[in-house]
């Protein structure tokens, strides 16, 4: 917990939960504030200041999610009854709303085995394994079509490399995302399960997913195939992070001027950064190949 100073930073949050709650990350915290479910301070220059009740409402949300696989409607229904008594988040009442949940949970359950082969179920006990390189639970059958995901995110890409990349506007819904994948519904609710794909907007219940998911959960595919699980992949996601971290302190000059060059100069300089960052890590993994392959 803070001991020194009255507000955290979003890594300093992201630091403090991801003990408690392994899967976190700074783009779900940020979509949780898209939402309304968190309304953290800002500061002038546009940072974020966490205080004790942010991160106490946090927690209790993602514990909703966890414990309880409350949709964010939900919870954000129970978030404005505290707000509109004055009240913190509790759990008070917590065996009566779970119980009428569960029961919404099991319907959403059974329109998905229609559609995705009963793999969501999965989702929800956490029993979601991926046994061995190209089997049934890891990889779908190869697809016939050429899908509208596909369309938009071709399969030679390099997603991630472009990152003034046109944003075509692409949802897809965990069934859409496995198919267009290659993936099982398994393999999808792994990556949800290890933070790796974090829906990108919500419709009522349902969740969707972007052309940035649809990249993530192909490259994915491709380290299943070499027999690489999804809990191995984190280091990628946690890197990507600190990453965007140091890139956002050299440009806060920029992004605190908010007007159109400025931004504009600031996407300039992240692509510059982000290709950079490319260079360094792919020499240091030609190092270390040449020393693991004893070259």
């Amino acid at each position: 917990m803070m001991a020194l100073k009255a507000h955290a930073s979003i890594g300093e949050v992201l630091a403090e939960l991801r003990e408690e709650f392994p899967d976190i990350t700074i783009s779900k915290i940020r979509f949780l504030e898209s939402q309304g479910l968190i309304d953290p301070e800002r500061t002038p220059s546009g940072y974020r200041k966490f205080y004790e009740s942010d991160i106490s409402r946090l927690r209790w949300i993602l514990g909703q999610q966890r414990d309880n696989f409350l949709p964010l409607k939900v919870i954000k229904d129970r978030l404005d009854g505290f707000d509109a008594r004055g009240e913190e988040p509790h759990d008070e009442v917590e065996v009566e709303i779970v119980v009428v949940e569960v029961e919404e949970v099991d319907i959403e359950i059974e329109s998905e085995v229609e559609v995705g082969r009963g793999g969501q179920q999965l989702l929800l006990d956490g029993q979601a394994p991926i046994r061995r390189r190209g089997s049934r639970s890891t990889m779908a059958a190869p697809a016939t079509r050429r899908s509208r995901a596909e369309a938009a995110v071709p399969l030679d890409d390099e997603p991630g490399d472009d990152l003034e990349r046109e944003v075509s506007g692409l949802s897809l819904t965990r069934s859409e995302l496995a198919h267009a994948a290659g993936l099982d519904d398994a393999a999808v609710a792994q990556l949800e399960e290890f933070g790796l794909l974090v829906p990108s907007r919500q419709a009522g219940d349902r969740v969707l997913f972007d052309e940035d998911s649809l990249a993530i959960a192909r490259l994915a595919a491709g380290f299943f195939r070499q027999g690489i699980e999804a809990r191995h992949l984190r280091m990628y996601r946690q890197f990507a992070e600190r990453e965007a971290l140091l890139f956002e302190q050299v440009l806060m000059p920029l992004l605190r001027q908010r007007n159109p060059e400025a931004r504009a100069k600031a996407r300039e300089e992240m692509t510059e950064l982000a290709r950079l960052g490319r260079g360094l890590r792919a020499a240091f993994l030609r190092n270390a190949s040449r020393d693991l392959l004893g070259e």
